[in-house]
């Protein structure tokens, strides 16, 4: 019973290390910010961990074995998700504006299935009791909801208008422009080559641009409109 109890004690502490390894190779992430590929591994790996300990007659390469590929495919999937934005908007999902102007964008809040009374709770939450006071409200992938008060100055809404040399069309509807308006304003700025453009955004007249050979650099504002 003794050495029993004994073997179930080591191999917890080994898989607690084994974990904790592995979560430290797959990146540091907020529960509140794990993709859906995280979270299935991260299960996955927690019940392998599990039927481990729960049955020491079980051959501990062959518990360890299926952790480590679940992290090899979940870090291969993550660079795809890097290299790849179309793989990452399936993967991760895309924000969602659900105020727009004060305005209930009720198509968006229906594609999301999120009432009324969800809103109104997270809003609630922000110190925000009117919706006619919300110039945006977007809600995050992690299902977080952002909240942008009415009053900001020129009322636009700072969004990825390029990334990874992609136009974000979306995001240029919901400031209400189109790709002329934005290749003749990045022409002006000096970035005629949309394709080198890591990322890039508009806010309060400023452009904040960073590009292909500084993309591990932060980036800076342009020259203020």
């Amino acid at each position: 019973m003794v050495e029993e109890y004994l073997l179930v004690g080591i191999r917890t502490i080994i898989l607690y290390g084994l974990i904790l390894l592995i979560f430290r190779l797959m990146g540091k992430r907020e529960v509140g910010e794990l993709s859906l590929l995280d979270l299935i591994v991260f299960m996955m790996i927690g019940e392998v961990a599990v039927f481990a300990i729960e049955d020491p007659d079980i051959n501990m390469f062959k518990a360890v074995f299926p952790m480590l590929l679940l992290m090899s495919l979940q870090v291969l999937l993550s660079w795809f998700s890097l290299k790849n934005k179309s793989f990452r908007d399936l993967v991760d999902g895309t924000p969602s504006v659900l105020i727009r102007h004060g305005q209930l964008m009720r198509k968006e809040m229906r594609k999301n299935r999120y009432n009324i009374d969800d809103l109104m709770q997270q809003l609630r939450e922000k110190d925000i009791f009117d919706v006619h006071d919300v110039e945006f409200a977007i809600l995050e992938p992690s299902g977080i909801l952002t909240v942008l008060r009415k009053g900001r100055r020129e009322g636009e809404l700072s969004l990825p208008l390029v990334m990874d040399g992609i136009i974000q069309h979306d995001h240029l509807s919901n400031i209400d422009k189109d790709e002329n308006w934005l290749r003749e304003e990045l022409e002006k700025e000096g970035y005629a080559q949309l394709h080198k453009i890591f990322f890039c955004s508009f806010e309060d007249g400023r452009w904040f641009v960073s590009t292909d050979e500084s993309r591990l650099s932060s980036f800076s504002p342009a020259r203020e409109k």
